[in-house]
């Protein structure tokens, strides 16, 4: 009997470690991590602690190592990128997020074995054309996105369309957009964290937190919105995915619904039962003219795939968060 092998790249890390615990979950598979652990005090090596994996690979080793097992692997989950908005080595991003991503659909067209890949809110720029996760090769084209960050997705979902459309491409491949997701194991990202954890120690210790000021008339400070998903919720998609593959295609995720940052600051003192208190400090210059200040996922092309789950809102996944990780004595739970 062959095995279920599953590669997930970026394994160690915030979205990828939760893709890991909730596939370990099914004891048929072996699950094989492909990442850099860096530094021991980043603490991401024990984001795999907990979770059995049949083995690990560094980036460099990748096709190496899949050439030698691809026989065995079912399903490539590629979480792996530079996720830094403020990353100022654009050839580090494009390394990464573009031709790695590139070199990995072809691998997996070659050799017919599934891929899921991290796509990403930050394509969708401003949001001028809207956050419907339209596969029209045009209205993907016509996406404007306001870093490099999100170019290099943008970039890499008209790629993954194009191939698909000239029937060059995996048995199963999709793309995930991304909207803010949130959850345990981002410790390690330190400024990229979620703005739950980032204010966690403050809100613990009952002092005041500090949320962006406003630079638009129209939008009050701290009511910048964006769409926070609960990276459970990424992880049973992903689950549910290995099991449906009939799916392809570029999908959203997010929760649905637009939540103002204020809203989740007071989320996390109400989880914590503390009164709230906020004061707004000046956006950094350089990333004023690129910010996003609405963001809104619409869902309904993953339900229309057949995805049921109810997703987390907002109260219910801050309320896991801080009850079941953040207020918990050991940081990595």
């Amino acid at each position: 009997m062959s095995r279920r092998i599953v590669f997930v790249t970026g394994g160690a890390g915030f979205i990828g470690s939760n893709i890991v615990a909730k596939l370990a979950e099914d004891r048929s598979l072996d699950l094989v991590v492909c990442d850099r652990l860096r530094e021991v005090e980043t603490g991401k090596w024990r984001n795999l602690a907990k979770h059995p994996i049949g083995d690990f690979v560094h980036p460099e080793d990748m096709f190496d190592w899949l050439e030698k097992r691809w026989r065995d692997v079912e399903m490539v989950v590629h979480m792996g990128a530079v996720s830094s908005t403020t990353e100022l080595d654009a050839d580090k991003i494009i390394r990464s997020n573009f031709q790695l991503s590139r070199d990995l659909f072809r691998w997996c067209a070659d050799r017919q074995r599934r891929l899921i890949y991290a796509s990403s809110a930050a394509t969708y720029g401003a949001g001028e054309h809207g956050f419907d996760d339209d596969n029209d090769y045009e209205a993907l084209a016509r996406l404007k996105p306001l870093n490099t960050y999100g170019w290099s997705k943008a970039l890499f979902d008209l790629f993954a369309a194009r191939q698909a459309g000239r029937d060059y491409a995996p048995p199963q491949w999709v793309g995930l957009k991304f909207f803010n997701v949130y959850g345990p194991n981002e410790e390690h990202k330190h400024s990229m964290k979620s703005v739950a954890s980032q204010i966690w120690p403050k809100v613990r210790e009952g002092h005041a937190v500090q949320l962006f000021k406003s630079y638009r008339p129209d939008v009050a400070d701290g009511g910048q919105n964006r769409d926070f998903v609960y990276v459970r919720d990424v992880a049973d998609v992903t689950r549910w995915l290995l099991d449906s593959p009939q799916v392809n295609g570029i999908y959203n995720l997010g929760s649905g619904t637009a939540r103002s940052f204020e809203d989740m600051a007071r989320q996390v003192f109400a989880a914590a039962g503390k009164n709230a208190q906020i004061e707004y400090t000046p956006m950094p210059p350089a990333i004023r003219d690129k910010y996003q200040y609405f963001t809104e996922a619409k869902m309904h092309r993953l339900a229309a795939a057949g995805y049921e789950r109810p997703l987390t809102g907002l109260e219910e996944g801050i309320g896991d968060y801080v009850g079941r990780y953040l207020s918990q004595p050991d940081p990595y739970r």
